[in-house]
């Protein structure tokens, strides 16, 4: 499934990158839970007296690509263009920046002439809270719960557990069945750095949001965590 968003949303004036005006340096776009790509069109126009060329563009993350409409890269005065990004939606949720580089005219260095932001809102239908659980080395290994909540229009069960490490035991708990779950976890072990994957398959009905992952850590205390030393 394919989307075109012609949003018009946010900034109002023109912004002007070395001879080329785009109405707007950020588009945000409300997707559907199931859309697998969002294309986003930035429309721009030569307001100046003379020919301005995009040398180079780019996108800063590979799941996006950029286009310019015809390919064309020179503008005479007066002339209009479309940046067109493409953005390959994959198992993200939640709220996604993605960035258009620009290189205008002359500008060869690696900081680009203008950055365009694609701001995409996508459903969590499936939400893990907290998505990582901590314990000190050689600290208090008491269990930690993630908190699994369902989203959606329809109820969305957990179907299995799949640990990836056996120095983490867990318990799922059902609170309230097809919408809320909790995963309690417990290390076996603190005395040694660990690190444990859990796979919690769902019966989403949509195939993206239907495997999440959440994460057991035990390590050493940065001294962030650990806070300032006393006198």
């Amino acid at each position: 499934m394919k989307f075109v968003f012609t949003l018009w949303l946010g900034m109002v004036a023109l912004v002007q990158a070395a001879g080329l005006d785009f109405k707007e340096t950020l588009k945000e776009v409300n997707a559907p839970a199931d859309v697998k790509t969002v294309v986003v069109d930035f429309d721009f126009k030569n307001n100046t007296k003379k020919p301005v060329s995009v040398t180079k563009y780019d996108s800063t993350c590979s799941c996006m690509s950029v286009k310019i409409k015809g390919g064309k890269l020179r503008y005479a005065p007066g002339e209009s263009g479309v940046v067109r990004a493409e953005f390959d939606m994959g198992n993200f949720s939640g709220a996604i920046d993605k960035i258009v580089a620009l290189w205008i005219d002359d500008n060869k260095s690696q900081k680009p002439t203008m950055v365009l932001t694609v701001r995409v809102h996508i459903p969590v239908l499936v939400g893990v809270e907290p998505k990582t659980v901590k314990w000190k080395l050689n600290g208090d290994g008491g269990a930690q719960t993630i908190r699994i909540e369902m989203d959606y229009t329809k109820p969305i069960h957990v179907k299995k557990v799949v640990p990836s490490n056996e120095q983490f035991g867990f318990d799922l708990k059902t609170i309230e069945d097809g919408k809320t779950y909790d995963l309690v976890v417990t290390p076996r072990d603190v005395t040694s750095p660990g690190l444990g994957i859990f796979r919690i398959e769902t019966d989403c009905d949509i195939e993206k949001h239907r495997i999440q992952q959440v994460f057991a850590v035990v390590r050493k205390s940065t001294i962030r965590e650990a806070g300032p030393k006393k006198p």
